[in-house]
């Protein structure tokens, strides 16, 4: 999954900066409500505070006491994600809401963000649930929509990205690289519920798991830029690439989606942004990364506006603080666009150490309340 291709380093600072605001507030799940599950993580163990619960809203109170960044996962007995919280850093703690129906669940925590993780089985029994509002039904339904729409709309560019691969075109096969990539990083954890779609086709080769065989952009992404060549396996692999991503793009419509996935997916979009993007580590070669660091932030942006008027009537302040936050890190992003029609941007390596401290500082000051809107639209 995604989290195999975070610095490790990175992710501890991040964490640790995001976690300053709630860490002094987590407490036992005995102490905190009979809907919050502590969740205490080490190198070695993931242990649960509770094994069974009903229906509904759950919160995860999570410590990591461990020495490694690790992660933390609800995952439907498919693997399939219910809901997530990436680079926990060592000694801090998050705090992520989810919605679970009846059914049976596992808790995964994986030190190192590597592997399937440390797991502890969860039972959810039919609940008194309250009913949900109507305005968020709605914005699951047109938040499906766009996600489906991104992914009919990136096969397309991807298809032209392919097609300059196979010709052997490596200039053609640069141009077209990045903008093949908008529609994925727009919806990136809607692919990365499925658990097996995003290793084949976005990981990078620090990210890799024992034995697995290195596929998708960041593998074609060398090939471009550092090798400069485009060999019969840099072929096979466009293809390859297609149809991976042709699974995502029929899949999208079966992905399991909620006001609280919605909200904590603009969080771990952002999180993308801070471990990824802003480091310079997702784009290495091609230095394309502000295409992505906008593609999330819109993403993200998206999940938030249509959650907004129920976040609003629950949580006003926290409302006025996102749009200030969105407007001011898209303000930031932008001066890097020329042309503000057009989905180019300054390539990163062009990027000064002052200016990306700034566009670090602007997804920190976002993130933070960004974390708070998933219990906001839960309340």
């Amino acid at each position: 999954m995604r989290a195999a291709r975070h610095s490790v380093v990175t992710a501890v600072a991040m964490a640790t900066a995001l976690t300053a605001v709630t860490a002094c507030t987590s407490k036992s799940g005995d102490e905190d409500g009979e809907r919050v599950i502590a969740v205490t993580a080490t190198d070695s163990k993931c242990e649960t505070s509770k094994k069974e619960i009903s229906a509904g809203h759950v919160e995860l109170a999570i410590e990591n006491k461990g020495s490694k960044v690790t992660e933390v996962y609800i995952l439907f007995p498919d693997d399939r994600v219910v809901s997530e919280r990436e680079n926990i850093g060592p000694g801090t703690k998050q705090r992520v809401t989810a919605e679970v129906k009846a059914g049976t669940y596992e808790i995964a925590c994986k030190p190192g963000m590597k592997g399937d993780g440390i797991r502890q089985d969860l039972k959810v029994t039919g609940g008194s649930a309250a009913k949900r509002d109507p305005r968020l039904d709605k914005a699951v339904a047109a938040y499906r929509s766009y996600a489906q729409a991104q992914a009919d709309e990136t096969l397309p560019k991807v298809a032209t990205f392919v097609a300059a691969v196979k010709a052997g075109d490596l200039e053609a096969a640069k141009k077209a690289y990045a903008p093949s990539r908008i529609g994925w990083e727009r919806t990136e954890p809607v692919a990365e519920s499925f658990g097996d779609i995003d290793p084949k086709v976005d990981v990078r080769a620090d990210g890799l798991e024992a034995g697995q065989k290195w596929t998708g952009w960041h593998r074609l992404e060398k090939a471009l830029w550092q090798d400069k060549k485009i060999g019969a396996e840099e072929k096979t692999l466009a293809d390859q690439l297609v149809t991976d991503l042709t699974d995502w793009q029929k899949r999208v419509g079966k992905a399991e989606i909620t006001p609280t996935s919605m909200a904590n997916g603009a969080k771990e979009l952002l999180d993308e942004v801070a471990t990824g993007k802003v480091t310079g580590e997702e784009e290495r070669y091609s230095h394309t990364d502000l295409v992505d660091f906008k593609a999330n932030v819109e993403g993200a942006q998206q999940s938030y506006e249509l959650l907004k008027p129920v976040a609003k009537e629950n949580d006003p302040a926290l409302v006025t603080e996102l749009d200030k936050q969105f407007a001011a890190l898209n303000a930031l992003l932008d001066a890097y666009r020329p042309n503000a029609t057009s989905y180019e941007f300054t390539a990163y390596d062009k990027v000064g150490a002052a200016d990306r401290k700034k566009l670090s500082d602007g997804v920190n000051a976002l993130a933070e309340p960004l974390s708070k809107l998933a219990a906001a639209v839960a309340k």
